[in-house]
């Protein structure tokens, strides 16, 4: 049984995902900062679940080391977000969200490749960024400029852990109904503004997130490393069809 370690595991996009790789088989290992929130609803099958907190180098040490098996798949999911202005952000806050969100994903990457490396196996590592570290989304504090970093960090890790067979990808998901964007999506006028905006026209589901984890994670993505996979129903790309346009120059010939 091929053994995969989840990182912010306890909702959303990370409880999903360990569902998912439970369903096809996987061993999985849940991580997160409560142990009770991880085991809230009870465990998917062959699910382990550890408190664990990323930004700790000691912490996950700990955590690696109870699970016993070096993993085949490892997925940097944890993060979090201080909302508001960044002329008003507290560095308090500033350096909570860079210690989760990129420096625990480093602690946590580099472990497992350490692990992956000395066993001679290989393995897949998969970061979760954002669509916000690839266009800057308004009071999002220091989260924007985590994802960005994390996405260069990934080719990063592509580049020097290719030769020990390890894959690192990262996924950008979009504006997503689940987890950190429950609250806004909680206010229905709000979401029915958002998703008339998405070409796509719907917010993104879980299982989006989920499927693409599971083909990364396969051979049938062997030959694909450090991409940083924009999963967001067109929104990041659609900026020009917000703005007004005259129709009179969107027709063909002369214009008589």
């Amino acid at each position: 049984m091929k053994f995969a370690i989840v990182t912010g595991a306890a909702g959303g996009l990370g409880r999903v995902i360990s569902e998912q790789l439970s369903r096809e088989g996987w061993g999985v290992g849940m991580l997160d900062v409560s142990r009770v929130a991880l085991e809230a609803g009870g465990l998917p099958t062959n699910c382990q679940a550890i408190a664990c907190d990323v930004g700790d180098p000691s912490s996950v040490e700990a955590a690696f080391q109870q699970f016993g098996a070096v993993p085949d798949l490892v997925v940097n999911n944890a993060g979090i977000v201080r909302f508001g202005p960044l002329i008003d952000l507290e560095q308090q806050d500033f350096d909570a969200v860079v210690r989760v969100n990129l420096v625990g994903a480093f602690i946590v990457a580099r472990h497992c490749a350490a692990q992956m490396r000395n066993a001679g196996k290989g393995g897949v590592i998969i970061n979760i960024t954002s669509m916000n570290g690839i266009v800057p989304g308004p009071n999002s504090g220091a989260y924007t400029s985590t994802k960005a970093g994390l996405a260069l960090l990934t080719k990063q890790m592509a580049v020097e852990w290719g030769p020990f067979g390890i894959r690192v990808n990262a996924i950008a998901p979009g504006l997503m109904d689940a987890g950190m964007s429950n609250a806004i999506h909680a206010d229905q006028e709000v979401r029915r503004s958002r998703e008339a905006k998405i070409p796509a026209r719907r917010l993104g589901r879980p299982d989006d997130i989920s499927n693409l984890v599971s083909f990364l994670a396969s051979d049938k993505a062997s030959y694909i490393t450090g991409e940083n996979i924009l999963v967001d129903g067109g929104i990041t790309m659609s900026v020009l069809t917000m703005l007004p346009r005259p129709k009179s120059v969107d027709k063909f010939g002369t214009g008589k």
